[in-house]
């Protein structure tokens, strides 16, 4: 059973990895909740997602999780990962657009994510931003 939740888990990122935005889709509820808990973003709703998911897929096309760990808890399932992006575009952000810095930054980061029905309904983004805007020079 728990594999079975770590991989249900695991589509949410790589559907992001592969920015394939209707997989993406696919692989969530349809009240799919995110957060990203350094930048204060909540979103409900996989369209209401896919707006923050697509700006950080434009500033950062190359961007992509690597896995490293998995637990798996009830239907809740701890990712660890690390983020990796070349800073090549656009960033639209709540505060503005930061153009590219041509910068690459490499975080560690952990999500924790609760499946239901075989798709994703809940993700939780922990991740150090100050570490990424310094490796950015945005500091």
């Amino acid at each position: 059973m728990s594999e079975e939740l770590i991989k249900a888990a695991k589509q949410s990122l790589i559907s992001y990895n592969e920015k394939d935005w209707a997989k993406a889709e696919e692989v969530h509820t349809a009240d799919f909740v995110y957060e990203e808990v350094a930048t204060h973003r909540r979103a409900e709703g996989i369209s209401d997602v896919l707006e923050i998911w697509k700006a950080w897929g434009a500033g950062f096309p190359d961007s992509k999780a690597t896995f490293h760990d998995a637990q798996a808890s009830g239907n809740t399932v701890v990712l660890e990962k690390t983020w990796t992006g070349t800073h090549t575009g656009p960033l639209v952000t709540p505060d503005g657009i930061v153009e590219a810095t041509g910068k690459s930054f490499s975080m560690r980061a952990i999500s924790v994510i609760v499946v239901r029905n075989g798709k994703v309904a809940l993700s939780r983004q922990y991740f150090d931003l100050n570490t990424m805007l310094s490796q950015l020079g945005l500091s």
